[in-house]
């Protein structure tokens, strides 16, 4: 569907069984429409070096695909596959009669004052939250598939990736950001040379799992119990991978929104229960891929500001480009 197409179903079109006000949230890869009861997540025909939805077969794949690994960590929230028809050039959600438009992930409408970014805001997130998350997500990669066999020195691709939004960013933050992609690169360069023989060592041990693969605290909910969604379905690369690069996914997350102590807090539980840093050059390692994920942020950003249409939009989006690339920088000087 188009974007034009979308806020045509938003505005006028038939949701059966769901009424009320609609709101559509935008991201780079997907629209989201937020109605009564259900959510609704519309993927958009994208193409990107890491997913394809550029395709009606290949949209519906990916949807089936995240309602089956989501219910790993939030059974009872991703429901069904919504296909959406045209009919006279009304958009029926979940229609049977005329042309078929898309496909939507049907999910159980939650309540989003509890997503545990906007808690974090309001400073209620309490050592008990993080010490349950802690357990759910050490259980979690516990009973996961092991993967064993993985490109694992694909991550410094990964992290080079960044350098395809130099440009912008550069254009729409200054030099200075130009130079802090190139100094990245080259520290992250030399850090995988060195370090071939230690992740050869965890992939060999067992510590890279099917995992979430985006776990962030906007993709937690705390009812209290922690419910964490929106894993990646897209690319399984992206899924399966390190523990560690898991968690500290998470931990940076925490530290950007300047609460180290419940990163802290949160890694010393989960290592505990899962034991994944034992060394000093696990302990490197760790932040490494703090300093990675910090990266895909604010690549991501880059990329919601290059596509969104709203000026206030793409102003915030590089605001948070910039945070996640000085926060990257900052972990690199450990190196």
């Amino acid at each position: 569907m188009t974007k034009e197409e979308i806020n045509k179903l938003v505005s006028d079109g038939e949701f059966p069984g769901d009424s009320g006000k609609r709101e559509l949230i935008e991201t780079h890869i997907s629209w989201v429409i937020v109605c009564h009861q259900f959510v609704y997540k519309i993927k958009k025909p994208v193409h990107y070096s890491f997913l394809d939805f550029s395709t009606l077969k290949m949209r519906k794949h990916f949807c089936e695909r995240e309602i089956e690994l989501n219910k790993r960590l939030a059974e009872g929230i991703y429901l069904d596959v919504q296909p959406i028809y045209e009919n006279h050039g009304n958009f029926v959600m979940g229609g049977k009669k005329g042309i078929l438009a898309d496909y939507a992930v049907r999910m159980k409408k939650l309540d989003r004052e509890k997503q545990m970014d906007q808690l974090l805001i309001k400073d209620r997130v309490t050592k008990s939250d993080i010490k349950n998350l802690a357990e759910k997500i050490a259980d979690f990669h516990r009973q996961t598939e092991i993967i064993t066999k993985k490109d694992f020195l694909k991550i410094k691709q990964d992290f080079n990736d960044l350098e395809q939004e130099k440009e912008f960013l550069t254009d729409q933050l200054g030099d200075k950001y130009g130079d802090m992609i190139d100094h990245a690169i080259e520290v992250s360069d030399s850090f995988i040379e060195k370090n071939k023989d230690l992740l050869a060592a965890r992939l060999r041990d067992g510590f890279y799992r099917d995992c979430h693969g985006d776990l962030h605290s906007r993709n937690i909910f705390l009812l209290p119990a922690p419910v964490p969604f929106d894993c990646i379905e897209f690319n399984d690369d992206f899924r399966q991978i390190d523990v560690l690069n898991e968690v500290a996914f998470l931990c940076m997350d925490l530290d950007a929104f300047d609460r180290k102590d419940l990163s802290d807090l949160f890694i010393e539980d989960y290592n505990l229960l899962f034991p994944a840093i034992k060394t000093s050059e696990d302990k490197r390692l760790f932040i490494y891929y703090k300093s990675y994920r910090a990266n895909v942020r604010a690549k991501v950003n880059s990329l919601r500001a290059k596509s969104t249409g709203s000026k206030k939009d793409k102003t915030k989006a590089l605001i948070a480009a910039a945070k996640y690339l000085d926060l990257m920088d900052d972990y690199l000087k450990a190196f």
